[in-house]
C-alpha cells in the first residue's frame, strides 16, 4: 500500500492528497509534524519535508513527481492529458505556475510582515492574470479537470488564510474556485486544520 507522509497544513501535501482521493485507491496518509519528523521519514528522506510518497522500495519527494507517478500508476481518472503535445503543455504551464505563483506560498506564512506583504502582492497579481483564461474556459487546461487544477485548488482554498482579497476583477476565478471546492472528494482530501482555514465549502 502507498504511504503518503503529509503535513496537515502544507498546500503541497494537500495536492497529493487530492490526487490520491480522486483516484479512489487504497493508501495511508501519515500526518507529519515538520518540527518533530518521525524517525522512519528521516531515514526515507533525510533532507526533505513533506510530502513524501513511499511504495515498496520507491521513495518520491517532489509533489509534482509524486502526482504524475500516481496518475500513471492508476490511470483512471486521468489527470494528465493522454496526448503527448497537451501533456507537454500541461507540464510547461505547471512549471511556470511553480516559478511565478507557488514559489511565493512559503513567504505567505513568513513571520516578517514585509515578506508576507510582498508575497501577497505577487500572488494577487498573478491570480488576476489567470482570470481571463477562466473567463473563456471551464478549467485551466481547456475544458477538462487536470493536474493544473489540482495544483491550484490548495492555494485558492487558503486565500482567506493568507489574507488575499480578490474583487470583481476576478469573478471567473472565484467561480472556478467554488467549482473546485464542490468536487465530491475535495472535502475528504482535507485535514481538519485545512477545513478550519475557511468557514465553509
Amino acid at each position: 500500500m502507498m504511504k503518503l507522509y503529509s503535513n496537515s497544513t502544507d498546500p503541497f501535501s494537500h495536492r497529493c492528497r487530492i490526487v490520491l482521493f480522486e483516484k479512489g485507491m487504497d493508501f495511508e496518509v501519515i500526518d507529519v509534524d515538520l518540527n518533530n519528523k518521525p524517525e522512519d521519514l528521516s531515514i526515507l528522506s533525510p533532507y526533505s519535508d513533506s510530502p513524501v510518497l513511499e511504495e515498496r522500495d520507491l521513495v518520491l519527494t517532489d509533489p509534482n513527481i509524486i502526482n504524475e507517478y500516481i496518475d500513471e500508476r492508476f490511470p483512471h481518472p486521468q489527470l494528465m492529458p493522454p496526448d503527448p503535445v497537451m501533456r507537454a503543455r500541461a507540464r510547461l504551464f505547471l512549471k511556470d505556475m511553480e516559478s511565478e505563483l507557488f514559489i511565493h506560498m512559503k513567504n505567505l506564512e513568513s513571520k516578517e510582515s514585509k515578506v508576507q506583504e510582498n508575497a501577497r502582492k505577487v500572488v494577487t497579481n498573478t491570480l488576476i492574470q489567470l482570470n481571463p483564461i477562466l473567463d473563456k474556459q471551464e478549467f485551466i487546461l481547456h475544458d477538462e479537470y487536470s493536474m493544473l487544477d489540482v495544483a491550484m485548488a490548495p492555494l485558492l482554498w487558503r486565500l482567506d488564510h493568507y489574507e488575499i482579497k480578490l474583487g470583481n476583477q476576478c469573478k471567473a476565478l472565484l467561480k472556478y474556485a467554488d467549482k473546485m471546492f464542490s468536487r465530491p472528494l475535495f472535502e475528504e482530501a482535507m485535514s481538519p486544520a485545512e477545513k478550519a482555514m475557511r468557514s465553509s465549502i
